[in-house]
């Protein structure tokens, strides 16, 4: 809570530019963003300058397709309304910095580019997913890049990564435990590890490994980290000491496998500083496995970039002073002798807190190379026929901040989506029906205003079928909805084991949702003055870590959170009897469940897959835009 409260005292900081700054910003001043899609709105500055150590990293993770940034102006979209050309004039400058002050800077991604807005998942027919936006990130200089689990549902993703995006990267796209089969042959997507040496001359050994993921598509191998340790390729590979281990990967820094990777290495190198960039649960977090180590995580969608700075003893050979360059000292090296200093930050995407960093104002601040990007990516939202508008949004819909049931509730909307946009055109349309998504499948808020192509998919971005089992007794189907939001003892243990498998597949909804409502729970446990300080806020991510200082680039207010059920249902037909035969529609991901479930609740039949058909054309990508269409013009 004193972590949170040092951030506020930071909160009334005003941005110190160059002469040629274009604006300032600060209570009451206006960011210009004339030269933007989006708005200008009022934006919080960083509440300090970043802390430089002999080595830096700008980490990003999850990104999946946000490379336009969050274009509306209802918070917190305004805080990462920077794009990717926006961060790409931001690496080059933060570069440059590092040359002038001597230091290394790495950049590393952890995975997930695919699944998530228009520009990675709006190709034409016959496209691969996140091929074209993909090529956005072959333009940035990342020295270590690692698979995500979304590299990995549809095999020619995967064969795209293989072929055309991993050899880019010249062995630094890393898939040490994942693996691609190509005409019988299994073989790693991207390389099992790489070497290299940093500008400043530090040998660096780096691994790049996935959580226990099994929802990958067939022929692909994902290997349990616990026998990947065990592998006589990674016993050699970590063999001889670099100056430091980088392990970049698309697993949680906290409550997963990182620490069998860790004490493997701890095993034969005690002292060897580790470094663990990590991704997958869509949370900012860090912690710390000893005191030569540290792991960050770094959150979603290009809503958060991450930073690491760490205190490294001089590289082997090399003779020379360094001096550090921060602004803020916290340490894990006042513990022990033996300890490093290492700092962490959560930065909000924008051009605020890029122009801040970089010391750059508004008209120097844009690169050639990151125009072009911002450039290309716009013609690309064009190619894809991304703003085509389906309707008008009346108001802000959202998953997390509105209650549900509630008329701004996105979950309670979908309820009255599924009913007229899986029954266009289709036979059965007149025969009664309850309809069941799971809340899950909902990726994004719908904010107020034109609803586009591309709104559309990065609020449902699987293109899931939906499927059905006819005839079943209405009491029947009226209980599924309980049944799989119930409670009790019995419940628990079912939703225990239906969690597990759902995390096995890659759902990390609910790891999302708990640090979403720890917020909420931490600020209700503030006194009443520093939530009035908290209250005039911009509302964004308030962040709790393992790690010592104030990791929030920018101190926010927490955002309105509501729980939520796991599983939402068109409203049940009025007005028939018990036994009445209805249509039980549900999108595919939950058969197995609903099958159980059904043959539970009664005795008069066993249900299997073969009592399961294809209900509608309509996939779960197409549903809000049929309903927009509909009801929104």
């Amino acid at each position: 809570m004193q972590s949170i409260l040092l951030a506020l005292a930071f909160s009334g900081a005003v941005l110190a530019c160059g002469d040629d700054h274009g604006h300032v910003v600060g209570d009451g001043h206006v960011h210009d963003h004339a030269k933007r899609e989006f708005p200008s709105v009022k934006l919080t500055p960083p509440s300090r300058p970043l802390t430089w150590g002999s080595l830096n990293i700008l980490h990003t993770t999850d990104s999946h397709g946000w490379l336009l940034g969050h274009q509306k102006t209802s918070f917190p979209e305004p805080n990462y309304s920077g794009d990717f050309g926006d961060f790409a004039s931001f690496v080059s400058h933060m570069k440059e910095l590092a040359i002038k002050k001597d230091v290394d800077l790495l950049l590393v991604d952890s995975g997930d580019l695919h699944d998530g807005t228009g520009l990675s998942d709006g190709y034409p027919v016959g496209g691969v997913d996140a091929q074209q936006s993909n090529e956005f990130f072959k333009q940035f200089p990342y020295d270590v890049l690692a698979i995500g689990n979304h590299e990995l549902y549809v095999y020619n993703n995967t064969l795209d990564m293989h072929k055309n995006f991993a050899p880019h990267f010249e062995g630094r796209y890393l898939s040490s435990n994942v693996n691609i089969t190509i005409n019988g042959v299994s073989k790693p997507v991207g390389s099992r590890f790489a070497k290299f040496k940093t500008r400043k001359g530090r040998a660096v050994t780096a691994l790049g490994v996935l959580f226990d993921f099994k929802g990958n598509v067939a022929n692909t191998t994902v290997q349990k980290v616990e026998d990947m340790v065990k592998e006589a390729w990674f016993v050699d590979a970590i063999k001889d000491e670099p100056d430091l281990f980088l392990l970049a990967g698309h697993m949680p820094v906290a409550r997963d496998n990182w620490p069998l990777v860790f004490n493997a290495i701890r095993a034969v190198h005690p002292l060897t500083p580790i470094l663990i960039l990590g991704g997958h649960t869509h949370i900012r977090d860090c912690l710390q496995l000893d005191g030569r180590s540290m792991s960050l995580e770094s959150g979603r969608y290009m809503e958060t970039i991450g930073w690491m700075s760490a205190d490294l003893p001089e590289p082997k050979g090399h003779h020379g002073g360094y001096s550090r360059h921060n602004d803020e000292d916290y340490s894990a090296g006042s513990r022990a002798a033996e300890n490093i200093t290492f700092s962490r930050r959560y930065l909000d995407p924008n051009r605020v807190t890029f122009e801040y960093h970089t010391r750059r104002g508004n008209f120097s601040f844009d690169t050639t190379q990151g125009r072009s990007i911002t450039k290309g990516l716009e013609q690309l939202a064009k190619q894809f026929d991304l703003g085509f508008t389906y309707g008008t949004a009346p108001h802000d819909f959202t998953i997390y901040q509105a209650p549900y049931p509630a008329n701004n509730s996105l979950l309670s909307l979908m309820s009255e989506v599924m009913p007229v946009a899986l029954t266009v055109n289709n036979t059965r349309a007149s025969i009664p029906n309850i309809m069941i998504i799971n809340s899950g499948a909902l990726r994004f808020d719908i904010y107020a205003g034109p609803f586009t192509k591309n709104d559309q998919l990065t609020v449902l971005s699987y293109a899931d079928p939906f499927l059905y089992i006819p005839n079943i007794p209405f009491s029947v189907a009226n209980g599924v909805l309980p049944a799989l939001n119930g409670a009790g003892t019995n419940h628990r243990k079912r939703d225990e084991a239906v969690e597990a498998e759902l995390w096995g597949r890659g759902y990390v909804g609910t790891r999302y949702r708990e640090w979403m409502e720890d917020m909420v729970r931490r600020n209700a446990e503030l006194d009443g003055q520093a939530r009035f300080t908290v209250a005039k806020l911009t509302p964004g991510y308030v962040t709790t870590d393992a790690c010592p200082g104030v990791g929030d680039d920018t101190p926010h207010a927490p955002l309105e959170f509501h729980s939520l059920p796991k599983f939402i249902a068109s409203a049940a037909p009025i007005g028939l009897a018990v036994d009445a035969p209805i249509d039980l529609v549900f999108v595919d991901f939950l058969e197995k469940q609903l099958i159980g479930i059904l043959n539970g609740l009664q005795k008069d039949k066993v249900y299997t897959t073969a009592d399961v058909s294809k209900y509608t054309n309509v996939l779960a990508t197409e549903a809000l835009g049929i309903y927009a269409q509909q009801k929104w013009n």
